[in-house]
């Protein structure tokens, strides 16, 4: 009973945090999607085996999921997420049908008697149907039918925060990740699918379709588990034994040799920095799609024209952008971040998209040195809104800002300056992501840990960047021979350390509050000789 009063303490607070910022209320069908109710947290899953068909010329799917899972608390009754507009045609558990109903996209399934606490179940979940197209892929959920340059089909899909259950069955939280994966696509047989994980092999299966076996042996997000579905050409390489193996439309196949090039050495910087690449087994492949990219697990969708920047961009304004691909360089940035280290909630998706956006910069400063990548983090700047807290409401399916990106990635680069050691900082963005891989953590451990690591309290400063819309104002005025400083924030304990530089001296820390602190001046100082160093902290300045 004291845990459901806790849920709907915390979900009335979310609810009211959120209807502050956007005035629109939450739904029913967001809480089913968001949140981890009974029919959910009484089973975890360790193997699905997605086994579908494609009809490329009717733009639909059939098959089925074997969904096993471990029974946490015993129960005879489950949550199964799957769109309303995909057919579930059967349940089969030990051979027999099971009795079903729909709420919107859940599918609540009965079972004549409890299963038993720590058993081992599994079910078959038939579904057919023509599923959503993405109205605007990667950013919206679903199919993307397409035609290449030589008019052969070409399929992907994506489903990031919409939910996987947008096209197959399963547990859509991201609490869920299934031990183990089996991702079995028959496609016509002209075609080819790649998926995620290691190449298991193709059978012909006689009625002009070939499947195509792909089998992920570590732990993977739903919204990662992707088909990839054209008449694409391989060509492969290794990073020490680890494959490498890249899937293209024959046309860009030598844009593609001469721009994957830069697989290895971002993996080398990615290494250094972060720690060993998450998915070794599985190996790493880059597949041609028909959206700009996406983050999928041991399998990233690449479709930045085979050029760098960012789209033909130049992504961050300040020249730097256009020495790299960006696509390459961001999506398997969350190969560490988000796939391997994954958030509990999306209302914390930060710790996919801050730190992953922060890893270009890593990146930068590895291959062409710090100050370039000073100058590029610092072009992100432009790109803070400011709209509304990174941290989303938790339980109902929602991010925050899409500042979770830009202003998520200057708020790390501000803290290495705070911490003002590049040693520790390096040892501690390495011991993080350590100490976390391959879990589902939550943005409380991450404070925790910067806070414990850094032996900072750091608390303060986490609250203010990512749980209101505002950056801190440093406000300063000169007055009567001493320099009076102090911050203007919303966190009451708000105390963070910056650098200024008076006239030609060197930058060095003052240690503000939110209550007035003074500097007395050696010499006759104006606005124009004192200089906050905001390229090294994300904040802004105000003269009184």
């Amino acid at each position: 009973m004291t845990k459901f009063i806790f849920f709907i303490s915390t979900l009335l607070i979310s609810y009211s945090l959120f209807a502050q910022e956007t005035n629109k209320p939450f739904t029913h069908a967001d809480t089913l999607r968001g949140t981890l109710t009974p029919e959910r947290s009484c089973y975890d899953v360790t193997y699905y085996h997605l086994d579908i068909k494609v009809d490329t010329a009717a733009k639909s799917i059939a098959g089925k999921n074997t969904i096993q899972f471990k029974v946490v608390t015993a129960f005879n009754r489950m949550q199964v997420d799957l769109f309303s507009n995909l057919n579930v045609d059967k349940i089969v558990y030990g051979g027999k049908e099971l009795k079903y109903n729909r709420d919107g996209n859940a599918v609540f399934i009965d079972f004549p008697q409890k299963l038993p606490a720590k058993s081992v179940q599994s079910i078959d979940f038939f579904y057919s149907g023509v599923p959503v197209v993405a109205a605007r892929p990667p950013w919206s959920g679903g199919f993307t039918w397409a035609h290449d340059e030589q008019g052969k089909p070409w399929i992907n899909t994506t489903c990031q925060e919409m939910g996987a259950s947008v096209w197959w069955p399963n547990k859509d939280h991201q609490t869920e990740k299934p031990d183990s994966m089996l991702i079995s696509i028959a496609v016509p047989s002209n075609l080819m699918d790649v998926s995620n994980g290691q190449y298991r092999g193709k059978k012909e299966l006689g009625d002009g379709y070939t499947r195509y076996d792909w089998f992920v042996s570590y732990p993977i997000n739903n919204y990662c588990v992707a088909l990839n579905i054209g008449n694409y050409v391989h060509f492969d390489d290794k990073y020490g034994t680890m494959p490498l193996d890249y899937y293209v439309l024959p046309y860009n196949l030598e844009k593609a040799k001469k721009q994957f090039a830069q697989v290895k050495p971002m993996l080398g910087c990615f290494e250094k920095y972060f720690g060993e690449y998450p998915f070794k087994r599985d190996g790493y492949k880059i597949i041609e799609t028909t959206h700009s990219g996406m983050e999928h697990q041991s399998a990233v969708g690449y479709g930045n024209y085979y050029e760098n920047g960012y789209r033909r961009r130049d992504w961050t304004g300040v020249g730097v952008s256009m020495w790299f691909d960006f696509i390459i360089i961001h999506e398997s940035g969350h190969e560490w971040f988000g796939n391997s280290i994954t958030s509990k909630d999306i209302a914390d998706m930060w710790l996919h998209e801050g730190f992953t956006t922060y890893a270009e910069a890593v990146y930068v400063e590895c291959l062409f040195g710090y100050d370039n990548a000073l100058k590029y983090i610092n072009g992100y700047r432009g790109k803070v809104a400011n709209d509304k807290p990174i941290l989303g409401p938790y339980g109902v399916n929602t991010p925050g800002s899409k500042d979770m990106y830009f202003k998520g990635a200057l708020f790390l680069h501000t803290l290495r300056n705070i911490i003002n050691d590049d040693t520790k900082w390096w040892a501690l963005i390495k011991d993080y992501y350590n100490t976390f891989k391959h879990q589902i953590i939550d943005n409380k451990q991450t404070v925790a840990f910067f806070t414990k690591k850094s032996g900072k309290d750091l608390t303060p400063l986490f609250e203010q960047y990512l749980n209101y819309k505002d950056i801190p104002v440093l406000e300063l005025q000169v007055k009567g021979g001493k320099l009076m400083y102090r911050w203007k924030a919303d966190v009451k304990a708000f105390n963070m350390p910056v650098k200024i530089a008076l006239k030609d001296k060197a930058p060095a820390f003052i240690y503000p509050t939110k209550t007035w602190k003074e500097m007395k001046l050696t010499e006759s100082l104006t606005q124009e000789n004192i200089k906050v160093a905001t390229d090294l902290f994300f904040v802004n300045v105000g003269w009184l």
